[in-house]
């Protein structure tokens, strides 16, 4: 068998020189996470007779990377709590077909955007139907672009409240058997023409192929939304969604081996009934199919859309609250890493691992250590004579 190699080493390969540069930076984060170039602190063990004495590398922070993000989204969920109303919730998912994948990589952020718009406009117009719910249901969206084998399949996950708030007060839900929110039928002809009509502007995107032909080639076909039956409770709606909002297109504990010329991973084939399958990449394909999933720079991959919409949100559910007989949300509250990991997983991180009776203390951090300011002295030349 061959030798192992550090899962990290890959985002140092030769062939990220081809990449962009943004995505030569994310890369560049990714090979430094937990290593000493994004610096570290020294922390040791108060207790008096142990004395013990550990490094900690940081991580990088970059939501590309597969080993940082956990406690972001912990932080995330938490705060999306406070917005859970006592109604049903379902979970949707609008996703582009794959004749347009060469267009889209070459304008992501404008048809990423336009999939929002068109996703969104479509869950709003029939939602303000009377027949449906005659309101604004509640929406978070968020962002793939990966299917399980890391190739570019983009769409967005959706969580639609079955009631809503007509500017006044809280409609409920007119589905009472919560078998579906709004026809499939009638929300996947909508998507298209939304979308296909922001296709169609000469000017909204920069096309390397036959315009005709692609447009032709997705006309026709059936465009794909996928609604399932709603949640059990409505909390299990935003633990379930966390799972979406800081998820890569490949985790750690996904990758089965990496060697010095391959790297092989476990997927879900969903067109073979979700067979848990294994594949083998070599290391530049799989690097290529990786940096497909990298962002634009600041694209932001989880909106909020009706009653839930950033501006005057706070007013809103406030007024729905009221009209419900609802209690105000308790003050949020910070919560440190060291209390979530407590919960979370029953660790204390700063507890010594050597005597396990002591805790570590931080006795040095490179980031608070700062340059010296330098004067710069400028000898005056004397005039001459």
């Amino acid at each position: 068998m061959s030798a192992e190699v550090p899962f990290q080493s890959l985002f140092r390969h030769t062939s990220i020189q081809t990449f962009n540069p943004y995505s030569r930076a994310v890369f560049s984060d990714l090979a430094a996470c937990h290593t000493a170039a994004k610096g570290y602190h020294l922390a040791q063990c108060d207790h008096i007779d142990c004395g013990n004495r550990s490094h900690r590398y940081h991580c990088c922070g970059n939501r590309h990377c597969p080993n940082c993000g956990s406690l972001k989204r912990d932080e995330w969920i938490a705060s999306r709590m406070d917005e859970l109303l006592p109604t049903a919730y379902y979970h949707m998912v609008f996703t582009l077909p794959h004749e347009l994948n060469p267009v889209i990589m070459g304008n992501r952020s404008k048809l990423f955007d336009a999939l929002f718009a068109a996703a969104s406009q479509t869950l709003l117009r029939h939602a303000r139907m009377p027949e449906y719910l005659g309101a604004e249901p509640g929406i978070t969206m968020v962002l793939h672009t990966w299917g399980q084998d890391l190739s570019f399949h983009p769409h967005v996950h959706c969580i639609v409240s079955a009631g809503g708030f007509d500017g006044k007060q809280w409609i409920e839900a007119k589905r009472k058997n919560n078998r579906f929110l709004f026809p499939q039928a009638s929300m996947s002809k909508m998507f298209k023409a939304i979308f296909m009509k922001e296709m169609e502007k000469d000017t909204f995107i920069s096309w390397t192929q036959d315009k005709k032909a692609v447009l032709k080639a997705i006309r026709f076909n059936k465009w794909n939304v996928y609604a399932k039956a709603p949640f059990g409770s409505p909390d299990r709606v935003v633990e379930y969604l966390g799972r979406y909002t800081h998820k890569i297109a490949i985790t750690r504990h996904r990758i089965l081996e990496v060697n010095p010329t391959h790297i092989r991973f476990s997927y879900k084939d969903y067109a073979d009934v979700s067979k848990t399958k294994q594949m083998l990449l070599p290391h530049q394909e799989f690097l290529r199919r990786f940096e497909q999933h990298v962002l634009p720079k600041r694209f932001v991959k989880i909106r909020h859309f009706g009653y839930i919409r950033l501006q005057g949100k706070t007013g809103r559910l406030a007024q729905i609250r009221a009209s419900l007989n609802l209690e105000p949300p308790r003050p949020k509250v910070t919560v440190p890493a060291r209390i979530r990991m407590l919960e979370k997983y029953g660790i204390d991180i700063f507890k010594c691992k050597c005597c396990e009776k002591g805790f570590m203390v931080t006795v040095y951090d490179s980031r608070q250590q700062r340059r010296p300011k330098t004067k710069v002295f400028i000898q005056k030349q004397a005039a001459p004579s």
